[in-house]
């Protein structure tokens, strides 16, 4: 909404009610009438679909009529203002008003932004974290142990239950060459915590082997998988994996299994028993090995877990992409970076850690290598990053549906 003021002290002044788009005001009103719709419907028959339903949109509901009053209030206020009739002292009260109520608005309208933004399905899921090395050999596969240790710490500051599920380490003289490492962090809501994550992690850094003092460039892949419960009945159905009709149903018929001897230290047991497990999802051809544990039970259903994991993320993703294709052109590129993109660099040398989505340098690694104060601002300037290009996007899909619609329309 803008006003002009018509005459008087605020005369040729424009209140701009903190940019909200007509197209993302259009959607929060359409939503926000579901919400009636449905809570009359609700108040009759109960039914577990509608009330979810419900409870998802009462927040959009709630801040639309909160972003209403306020600007209402700032009509009435101007009116009063323009009004030359309007006494000094009432004149001076409404001022006041006015200005506390301008102050109020962006935040308001911020609510009701970030109010639209679908939530993420696996948010309120636990999380399964794998880390591999990349492109860097033994300095890479070192990183990948120190980052490894970053998350560690993290969760322990933040009482994240975490457990490492799974961690191999290469061939070699060092054991803390990370070849791959599972760490699964099994608290309510750590997937939306942690899914700024999943990326590619750069170092750089004069490795401890290197004689000459150069500094060297590696890598380290990081990602976020759900993590889904032993059963999926108490799941909601889209998610229920058990479900042939979910999304992230896995037939076992599709999975070939095999039986393998652990490789590594264990000794006779490692030697003598197939208690390694590998997994390997036909159609898509993910693989899952797991020798962690010594019962081919444990290994079996960590595996399981994992494969389970990694083809809900990647159907997710498959979807993600869609809407990236379908916004590409609107937007002039994309708005999701994925497990390919280089998200972050941490530079020993210059002490810094830089991430590439939200800009944020900061001039204190140890903090975030620790997995404290430091990585936690990293993290939630990159949910911020988040928030904005999501409210982009949705702002062009709502005018790009608009225009359509208009098209369609008979002339």
């Amino acid at each position: 909404m803008t006003v002009f003021f018509q005459s008087g002290l605020y005369d040729n002044i424009t209140y701009d009610s903190a940019g909200i788009s007509q197209a993302l005001l259009a959607r929060a009103r359409s939503l926000t009438n579901e919400h009636s719709t449905l809570s009359a419907h609700l108040a009759e028959v109960f039914d577990a679909k509608l009330a979810k339903r419900v409870g998802e949109l009462a927040p959009i509901a709630s801040t639309l009529k909160e972003w209403e009053h306020a600007n209402s209030s700032i009509s009435e206020l101007l009116s009063l203002l323009n009004d030359p009739e309007t006494d000094a002292e009432l004149r001076s009260l409404a001022a006041e008003d006015l200005e506390s109520s301008k102050v109020a608005l962006p935040a308001i309208a911020d609510n009701l932004k970030k109010a639209l933004i679908p939530r993420h399905p696996f948010a309120d899921l636990p999380c399964l974290l794998e880390i591999r090395p990349g492109a860097g050999g033994d300095e890479a596969g070192l990183f990948a142990f120190e980052v490894l240790r970053m998350y560690i710490a993290f969760c322990s500051r933040r009482g994240l239950r975490y457990s490492l599920i799974k961690q191999d380490v290469a061939d070699g003289p060092a054991q803390d060459r990370l070849s791959e490492a599972v760490l699964e962090v099994d608290a309510d809501g750590a997937y939306d915590i942690l899914r700024t994550e999943s990326g590619v992690h750069r170092v750089q850094r004069v490795p401890a082997t290197e004689a000459k003092g150069r500094t060297h460039t590696s890598a380290v892949s990081v990602m976020i998988l759900p993590s889904f419960p032993d059963s999926g009945s108490g799941l909601d159905s889209s998610l229920n994996f058990e479900d042939p009709n979910s999304d992230y149903y896995v037939d076992p018929q599709e999975v070939r299994t095999e039986k393998m001897r652990a490789g590594g230290a264990g000794g006779q047991h490692v030697n003598k028993t197939e208690s390694a497990i590998r997994l390997t999802h036909i159609p898509t051809g993910t693989v899952v090995s797991m020798q962690d544990s010594r019962s081919q039970h444990a290994n079996r259903k960590k595996a399981w877990q994992v494969l389970r994991a990694r083809i809900a993320e990647a159907r997710r993703e498959a979807r993600e992409q869609e809407l990236v294709n379908l916004r590409r052109g609107a937007m002039g590129g994309v708005a999701r970076m994925g497990r390919g993109d280089k998200i972050r660099t941490y530079n020993y040398g210059q002490n810094r850690c830089t991430d590439h989505r939200s800009g944020l340098t900061i001039h204190n690694l140890d903090s975030v290598l620790d997995g404290g104060e430091g990585l936690e601002t990293v993290m939630e300037s990159v949910r911020t990053w988040l928030v904005e290009r999501e409210i982009e996007a949705l702002a062009v899909e709502e005018s790009v549906q608009d225009k359509e619609g208009l098209r369609a329309q008979p002339r």
